[in-house]
């Protein structure tokens, strides 16, 4: 398949049905150890600790994965000074927690999600969940209606219990539940995609992923490698890197920024915040709650190898580093 017509395929393929099928009783009679709990209404938190208003519709989360294992995070989160973690709620829904482990990829928040009946949402956009930047968002549904429907990018959706999908959610979707009397709920999953996870895609997506414009990240290795080098690590990072809006993360001007263990969590502090950091695939550290897209390594002459992708391209700038002496 050439370039334009790979690209042509991803423009024209919203969702696709992944391979496995879970157990949907199993699924639905779990929800009565977490249903006792009133879930909190979604909320939007922000980097700098702030939380958002709760939405205005009937659209309740369980977190069973979030930022430090908090349970009453609502949102996706994202990079920051804690990794994802289990929340206590996973502990009470064992099938749930084995289909997440048998997922091939580094999972982010992971969530229970519940739309009421009458519910309907706002049309929005999800930038950050994009095959090019390795970071996608896949839907298990566990209790639904006809009437519950996801809308991507125009096209209806109404997903079946048991199923497992994946979504373009960086493309305009909604959703809208018009059943009188179901509450909708699905799982929803934030994952690093990897070559095993690619497999799990229909055949008609395989020239995709194979071929196409998309960053496809290494596994979660077993055991955390070390920092390989004495810290405190100091250097001078452009200002972008640490920036998910910046259009070019290696440009701006060098500002200072320290490696350092948090607790007993490796992380970076540059500009007034702290990221997260874990390894990457070979001697590369990416930011936690983000994709193998930015990472950074340190060399063994001393510096930084920062290297930036975007599906199969990449881009790199080596910056002063070092261990910061007594």
């Amino acid at each position: 398949m050439t370039t334009t017509s790979l690209t042509a395929a991803a423009e024209a393929a919203e969702a696709a049905q992944l391979s496995p099928v879970f157990d949907s009783g199993r699924l639905a009679a779990e929800l009565a150890a977490v249903t006792a709990h009133t879930w909190n209404v979604q909320r939007i938190h922000t980097y700098g600790g702030q939380v958002g208003r709760p939405a205005a519709i009937d659209w309740r989360v369980l977190p069973l994965r979030s930022l430090g294992g908090d349970p009453e995070r609502t949102d996706p989160g994202g990079p920051g000074p804690q990794p994802f973690a289990a929340t206590r709620w996973l502990t009470q829904l064992p099938y749930l927690a084995e289909i997440l482990a048998s997922i091939p990829a580094p999972l982010n928040a992971v969530r229970l999600m519940a739309l009421g009946p009458g519910a309907v949402s706002k049309a929005h956009s999800d930038p950050k969940y994009r095959l090019d930047r390795g970071i996608v968002r896949l839907h298990i549904p566990v209790v639904t209606d006809p009437g519950a429907v996801l809308v991507l990018d125009g096209v209806e959706h109404c997903w079946q219990p048991g199923t497992c999908w994946y979504g373009d959610f960086s493309r305009e979707h909604l959703v809208r539940n018009t059943s009188q009397a179901v509450t909708r709920v699905h799982v929803v999953i934030d994952a690093l995609l990897t070559a095993d996870l690619a497999a799990w895609f229909p055949t008609s997506w395989q020239d995709l992923l194979t071929h196409g414009e998309v960053l496809l990240n290494h596994t979660a290795p077993a055991k955390t490698p070390a920092w390989p080098t004495g810290l405190p690590y100091e250097a001078l990072l452009p200002s972008g890197f640490a920036d998910f809006d910046a259009p070019a993360p290696l440009d701006g001007s060098l500002i200072p920024a320290r490696i350092d263990h948090a607790g007993d969590v490796l992380a970076l502090t540059i500009a007034g915040r702290t990221f997260a950091l874990v390894p990457a695939g070979g001697a590369e550290f990416r930011f936690s709650g983000w994709s193998e897209q930015r990472t950074l390594q340190p060399d063994n002459g001393g510096g930084l190898t920062l290297r930036v992708r975007r599906g199969r391209a990449l881009a790199d700038r080596h910056v002063t580093a070092a261990p910061r002496t007594p």
